[in-house]
């Protein structure tokens, strides 16, 4: 039986990465003081570009979801970080994602698990669900590319007009997607690392192709909502996605560097410094005017935000009370 070559890449990518599976997911405890966060399946966060669980030390370490996931574990959640590649495509990102979260399911017992993928994360959720949709109870986009990022657009542009800078490029990105995965006390080879595929995977385009393949929860129209509930298999799946358009929120934050992004979106409008409003979308909107930058909605840098706006970790504790009424 003959393979594309893109299969086969995933494939191996795939068997690689199986291998050490057992060190990527990490369950997030703390002594419970309440119920209101217990759902039903535990809940599975997954990360988006450059992202990590934790770089550092135990002592000077930083969170990628900065003080969220301890939050949810004292208010009864059952609460894992998963690992995936820093850069890569949407395909092998969820190939990884999905070895973790059958890891999840065998050691908790759980039948299912609800999924939250953050920026880049989102289609990375999508992709598990279409594989395993038996797993999967719940995916929750937040700050998503569904739709793609001009960003990433524009970066393919220069690549396109000056083909001379791909391979430098191409290559000191991937040389920190590296050093990411050996700044978590892993070693860099234990994921594949591939910049382009990411970018290529970010883009409008290669976000639309993905969309027809993986089409459950994506709107049907240009900003509107999609399916808050969808069927894979006859796996009954429910859809929630939250965003911000927030840039500079907070003056001492590094993160204002997002307004230079911004202005690449929509002339600044709508979007959180990365990716529009309407790309977020997906499923049941929570909320899609936070105002928070694509870092706030983790809570980073180290919490600084707007004082008005909302407290993400009291946005993300309110959603799993939200799973966990409707016996997710």
């Amino acid at each position: 039986m003959k393979i594309g070559l893109f299969t086969a890449g995933l494939v191996l990518a795939s068997a690689c990465f199986n291998a050490q599976a057992a060190t990527q997911a990490s369950q997030v405890t703390a002594k419970a003081s309440s119920s209101y966060a217990k759902t039903k399946y535990p809940i599975v966060f997954v990360h988006g570009m450059a992202g990590f669980i934790r770089v550092g030390t135990d002592q000077f370490g930083l969170d990628y979801w900065y003080q969220i996931l301890p939050d949810l574990a004292r208010n009864g959640a059952n609460v894992w970080a998963t690992r995936v590649s820093p850069f890569n495509s949407t395909e092998i990102r969820g190939e990884q994602l999905r070895h973790q979260v059958e890891e999840i399911a065998a050691i908790t017992g759980a039948k299912k698990v609800n999924l939250i993928g953050h920026s880049h994360g989102g289609p990375t959720i999508r992709y598990v669900a279409r594989t395993r949709s038996d797993l999967v109870a719940s995916l929750t986009a937040v700050g998503a590319t569904n739709k793609g990022s001009p960003v990433s657009d524009l970066i393919l542009t220069i690549r396109d007009i000056a083909p001379v800078l791909e391979t430098p490029v191409t290559s000191v990105v991937n040389v920190l997607s590296k050093t990411i995965t050996w700044a978590q006390g892993l070693d860099p080879n234990s994921f594949p690392h591939d910049s382009l595929a990411s970018a290529n995977s970010l883009s409008v385009q290669g976000s639309a192709k993905f969309a027809q393949q993986y089409p459950l929860g994506m709107p049907t129209t240009a900003c509107g909502e999609g399916a808050y509930k969808a069927k894979y298999d006859g796996n009954e799946i429910y859809n929630y996605s939250f965003t911000g358009v927030g840039t500079v929120t907070n003056l001492l934050d590094i993160d204002s560097v997002l307004k230079a992004t911004s202005l690449l979106i929509d002339g600044g409008r709508d979007n959180d410094g990365l990716v529009p409003r309407c790309s977020a979308k997906f499923g049941k909107t929570i909320r899609d005017n936070y105002n928070w930058n694509h870092l706030d909605e983790v809570n980073q840098v180290l919490g600084l935000k707007n004082i008005f706006a909302p407290d993400p970790v009291d946005v993300y504790r309110q959603h799993a009370n939200r799973l966990k009424l409707q016996g997710l």
